[in-house]
């Protein structure tokens, strides 16, 4: 059945009645101003996204001149009105009197009039100041007797510039701006969009019409081919069908072919289909179509000369497009050819531009779900959990949310519970049947990739995947990953991963279960536990299996009974994977078919003796019980790699030389192994030798020459007295691990190890000297030489500027000589130096962790250009230290994120910090800390949406006055507030010593809780709130509790909506001060998860919040009590009160009754330009 129109407008019906008007949308502006060519095209946008009926006046008044009636009923009978705010806009009495009428007219009715404040500053639009001021200035003197009518217009001004819009300065181009307004608007003109022949809701659909909306480009006038694909059920066309509907009435000729796929198997020729596309135009004479080569004629000579819309749906096989749609050339002038498909390759061979349907968010989800089953944008109480499991089990298919959804309608609680018992055991047939389709269309070597993948390798990397696919097929597995992928079965995600949706997985066990319904024997993959268990415990496998893989969550052992006989019936079997399960009994026998043999724990000392692994390209038997693998040499062309790590009781590694393309050998912690046989040093591909914690090898081969060797891990070969000399040719060793072993010295050859990046010698405690080349080593980025016997650190590692991590810890006992410890640059304790200052930092630009924890530094001892030298840091600790001041030049540290100055006594003030999206700051049991940073506006340009800002400062007491105020923190909340951190940070949380809330809370209550207001979540006037709690510790006796983390929850009406906490190592005793933020964004995903959020949506409501917080000391959980707390609803207007003491907080003025009375002082010039800035930045 095809849709077709020919010269006909298409409507689109609502399940609803709203109001029916006349204009969609009013434009209001200023058209000699300079917004014109912007306005035009918006104007034209409008026009062009269907259904959207703009209203736009290009009348030009004389001064003075009244609005006509006409104007007045536009503006009635439109359903929005977007005002253009351009910077001549004021100097317009016409304007201006139109956006009186507009908010007389429109006022109340929620978010009906948008505002663009193009070219100019919204502050100046609410203060009427710049050039609305000098247009108001005119006004002033032409209406001096109509005083009221310039009240009017003030008020106007004011509250279009209170109204969430857009402002021009945000976006890049014009273009980028129109879009998004567009999208906007569409989304308000029509909230709800239904299909012609559907009553189904359209949910998440806008989104997808903008994007194609930019491919479609109607207003050009060449020739558009546009491909939608997807894997099935994606909805790829319901939104072919929804795009028909709402632009073809644009075209001459508008067909809809519905089903390619199916028309085509069932009549085996698409004459049919071509029938269809012509039949409005030959009628009586279609019948002169009576092949396909006739119909490719008629198609070319009748529709080359008109504009047409096709949408060819369904389409499986590249001879559809070359017989229904051709090449551009076949079409008119602003013709659009839309193709849907499940096969992208498709598509691309046909040199057609893409558009991927990808599935819908968890919201939008659940909201299409309940459409279903609740006939309702939500769930009914009671049924939100179970709700998302079934939204979680569809992971965003529309088809799948639908077909759940529908089947749970009117059913019981009872029901639906059982209803997913069942999904996890089978999946929902009509599903199943949908997306077996693309299963079907496969030829029978890429299903047999598919399953694999599915069974076996679903998450491996792509390249690691085909080698062993092509081990196993005898054929390059190349080409059948990649149709695969194009027919959307098959998902590259990073890291080159190959994944595939859920339900296409769960299509794929159910295929091959279906191969034996009742006897998992018969069936070619097996994964599922019980059905495993159910061969081995009845003996009933046979050829048909070819993989195994048993993956537990947890370690079991299997019965007694368990018989592993049944592995000599399967001789197709090529994986073998058990992971975590205890077998009593050892195999006697194992398929020679293997390719791949992953058994953790197996039980045995050997392999069985009849095994032949020539097959076999893994062998992975971790925890293994084997002694050794085999005697002698075995040929196995096919092994990659070799993983045996914690095989205890493993003594020997047989002769390798037989294995020539093996590229991992790991053996760590094989802690008898003695010996591994000298064959491995021929290995010409092995990439990775891994030794780590094989303590009782002695000796290893006195020379390497291995080209293609990346890893060499020796660390704890405590045995181990030398290492082998490096051949030239070892260029691409990338990472040598020598720790804990007994060599004295390093070889010369090491300097054949040009692109060394990792070198670690710690614990090697007869290692008395580095050898300079090291420091020529112009890869190197991590170096590590800890508990050496090296007695202080060459001069050459301060000049080693590729360095990104440099740890040393010498054991100097000389007195008075230098003795540090380096973590990042530098590491953990060492013996009290005397007046130790670090050298020269200027050449170790790449290092991003300094650690100087416990070094007794004291005051000069950081060099004072650390902030220009070292510009990589990242993370800086610099605890357990002397100083009294830090270097001003830390602040232009730009990378910083952590900032560890706790247990520093002598420390009176923080230095100035960076401007950077991230911080943490750590400043416990500063003694005589008093003052914070100077001017400490920590975040003001902040580069993400996901910056945030910590700062703990327990058992600071100096930021105490006698009365338990603490200031510091008080000014530094001011700062931040005034910076315009509660619209931007989501993560805001400040603890410090304190026992009275700032005046700054405005809502205190004593206890643990208190109620709030907060605003519906339509006004756009407020960001959020801020938290101030009170708390102690409450001990019985208050001298030492040692507190490892301190946490703070937040509860909504009994529900968790936030939760904080800091690491500390000092003695939490007295009371604290802790501040949080939560973002309005923070409280509407919490609204929406406890499914609260349409009744907060336009209403007021009040909400009782309530606090707990808890310490960890001595590995003990304990309660802080909460004394008081405090909330503060942060909105726009708070932002010139804030700043009328934050210029004074700027200058170091200190206010200690600030406590007690409001903010107070008078404005200045300086301030309200502060103020428009931080404004300004409110309307992004």
């Amino acid at each position: 059945m095809a849709l077709s129109t020919q010269r006909a407008s298409t409507s689109l019906p609502s399940t609803e009645s709203p109001p029916r008007w006349k204009h969609d949308v009013f434009l209001s502006f200023w058209g000699a101003d300079t917004c014109k060519d912007f306005v035009s095209h918006l104007y034209h946008k409008l026009q062009y996204w269907q259904t959207i009926k703009t209203f736009k006046d290009d009348q030009e008044l004389e001064v003075g001149a009244s609005i006509s009636p006409e104007l007045l009923n536009a503006i009635e009978a439109s359903h929005l009105a977007i005002v253009v705010l351009s910077p001549n806009y004021a100097s317009s009495a016409w304007c201006l009197d139109e956006l009186a009428k507009i908010f007389e007219s429109m006022e109340t009715r929620d978010n009906t009039i948008l505002p663009i404040f193009f070219q100019v500053d919204p502050c100046d639009v609410w203060y009427q100041t710049g050039s609305f001021a000098q247009a108001f200035v005119k006004h002033e003197e032409t209406f001096r007797d109509d005083g009221e009518k310039l009240k009017r217009w003030r008020a106007a001004l004011r509250k279009v510039a209170n109204l969430s819009g857009w402002d021009s300065k945000d976006y890049e181009c014009e273009r980028e701006l129109i879009n998004v307004i567009v999208k906007c608007v569409w989304s308000k003109v029509h909230p709800t969009i239904t299909l012609s022949d559907s009553k189904d809701k359209l949910v998440g659909i806008n989104s997808r019409l903008v994007e194609l909306d930019f491919l479609l480009a109607l207003e050009a006038n060449d020739v558009r081919f546009i491909g939608i694909w997807g894997m099935g059920g994606m909805g790829k066309t319901t939104l072919a069908k929804v795009v028909f509907e709402r632009i073809s009435h644009h075209f001459e000729v508008s067909k809809f072919l519905v089903n390619v796929r199916e028309v085509s198997a069932k009549h085996g020729t698409l004459v049919h289909l071509q029938k269809q596309l012509l039949s409005p135009i030959l009628k009586e004479n279609i019948a002169q179509v009576w092949d396909e080569q006739e119909g490719i004629l008629f198609i070319r000579k009748c529709l080359s000369n008109k504009k047409v819309l096709l949408i060819v749906d369904n389409i499986d096989h590249y001879n559809q497009l070359e017989i229904l749609v051709g090449n551009k050339s076949w079409f008119g002038e602003g013709s659009r050819v839309i193709i849907t498909t499940r096969d992208e390759r498709l598509l691309i061979k046909h040199d057609i531009e893409t558009f991927k349907v990808e599935g819908l968010n968890a919201s939008t989800a659940l909201e299409l779900f309940s459409d279903n089953a609740f006939r309702k944008d939500e769930p009914h109480e009671g049924f939100l959990e179970l709700s998302k499991r079934f939204v979680d089990y569809a992971k965003g298919l529309p088809l799948a949310l639908k077909i759940l959804g529908r089947s749970l309608y009117k059913r019981g609680r009872d029901e639906w519970i059982s209803a997913l018992d069942n999904l996890n055991n089978s999946p929902d047939t009509k599903i199943f049947s949908s997306l077996k389709i693309s299963y079907d269309g496969l030829s029978d070597m890429s299903q047999n990739i598919f399953l694999d993948v599915a069974f076996f390798y679903k998450g491996k990397e792509k390249n690691k995947l085909i080698e062993i696919l092509d081990r196993t097929y005898d054929f390059s597995s190349l080409s059948g990953i990649n149709v695969l992928i194009e027919k959307s079965l098959l998902i590259i995600e990073r890291g080159n991963k190959v994944e595939m949706h859920d339900l296409i997985q769960k299509m794929a066990w159910e295929i091959v279960r279906r191969e034996s319904r009742d006897e998992p024997g018969f069936r070619s993959r097996l994964y599922h536990r019980n059905d495993i268990f159910h061969i081995f415990l009845r003996n009933t496998g046979t050829e048909a299996i070819k993989g195994i893989r048993l993956y537990l969550p947890e370690l079991e052992e299997a019965d007694l009974s368990w018989n592993l006989e049944s592995f000599s019936k399967m001789l197709k079997l090529t994986v073998l994977e058990f992971h975590n399960l205890m077998i009593p009994s050892a195999p006697k026998f194992l398929p020679n078919s293997l390719r791949i043999l992953n058994w953790s724990s197996y039980p045995s000392k050997f392999l069985p003796a009849s095994y032949r692994p020539n097959l076999l390209v893994e062998l992975h038997m971790r925890n293994s019980k084997l002694v050794q693998l085999w005697d002698g040499k075995l040929d196995l062309p096919n092994m990659k790699s070799m993983v045996l790590s914690f095989s205890k009781n493993l003594t020997k590694i047989p002769d390798v030389s037989g294995i020539p393309n093996l590229e991992v050998l790991e053996l760590p912690n094989c802690t008898e192994l003695v010996e591994i046989h000298p064959s491995f040093a021929v290995l010409k591909k092995l990439t990775r030798l891994q030794l780590t914690g094989c303590k009782s090898i002695k000796s290893f081969p006195s020379e390497l020459e291995m080209d293609s060797l990346r890893l060499l891990g020796l660390g704890g070969c405590s045995k181990l007295r030398s290492i082998p000399e490096f051949g030239i040719h070892m260029k691409n060793l990338t990472s040598l691990d020598l720790s804990g072993t007994l060599i004295e010295k390093i070889p010369s050859s090491m300097e054949h190890l040009v692109g060394l990046e990792n070198l670690v010698m710690n614990r090697c405690s007869k290692l008395e000297e580095l050898p300079e080349f090291i420091g020529k080593m112009e890869f190197l980025k991590q170096l590590s030489i800890s508990e050496t016997a090296i007695r202080e650190p060459p001069p050459f590692l301060f000049h080693m500027g590729n360095l990104e991590l440099l740890h040393f810890d010498g054991k100097s006992t000389m007195t008075g000589k230098l003795d540090f410890g380096f973590w990042g640059l530098f590491g953990s304790k060492s013996p009290q130096p005397l007046g130790f200052v670090l050298p020269t930092l200027r050449d170790l630009r790449s290092v991003v962790s300094l650690n100087l924890v416990d070094h007794n530094l004291c005051e000069g001892a950081i060099p004072d250009d650390i902030g220009y030298c070292m510009t990589s840091l990242r993370f800086v600790d610099l605890s357990g230290n002397n100083f009294v001041t830090l270097p001003s030049s830390i602040k232009f540290l730009s990378m910083l994120e952590t900032f560890n100055v706790e247990r520093c006594p002598r420390l009176k003030q923080l230095p100035d910090l960076p401007s950077n999206h991230m911080l943490d700051v750590i400043a416990d049991d500063c003694a005589s800390l008093k003052l914070l940073s100077e001017p400490l506006i920590l975040l003001s340009s902040p580069s993400t949406k996901s910056a945030e800002f910590t700062f703990s400062s327990v058992n600071c007491y100096g930021l105490v006055d006698e009365e338990g105020r603490n200031n510091e923190i008080l000014s530094m909340i001011r700062r931040l507030a005034a910076e315009g951190i509660p619209p931007i940070y989501q993560r805001f949380n400040i603890v410090s010593p304190g026992s009275q809330i700032p005046w700054w809370f405005s809502n205190q209550s004593e206890g643990d809780s208190l109620i709030v207001q907060l605003p519906p979540d339509s006004c756009s006037r407020w960001m959020g709130i801020a938290f101030c709690v009170v708390t102690t510790a409450d001990l019985g006796n208050p001298v030492a509790i040692g507190c490892e983390f301190l946490g703070m929850k937040c509860f909504w009406n009994g529900n968790c909506c936030n939760f904080s906490g800091f690491k500390v190592s000092g003695h939490f005793v007295r009371a604290h001060l802790w501040i949080f933020y939560m973002t309005r964004e923070d409280i509407r995903h919490t609204f929406s998860y406890y499914n609260y959020n349409k009744i907060w949506l336009t209403n007021t409501t009040n909400v009782v919040f309530s606090f707990r917080g808890s310490y960890r000391g001595f590995g003990k959980e304990k309660i802080l009590n909460v004394k008081k707390c405090g909330a503060r609803l942060v909105c726009e207007q708070d932002l010139e009160e804030l700043l009328l003491t934050t210029v004074k907080s700027l200058k170091r003025t200190r206010d200690y009754s600030d406590y007690e009375d409001g903010p107070s002082g008078s404005g200045s010039s300086n301030k309200e330009s502060l103020f428009k800035k931080f404004k300004g930045r409110l309307f992004s």
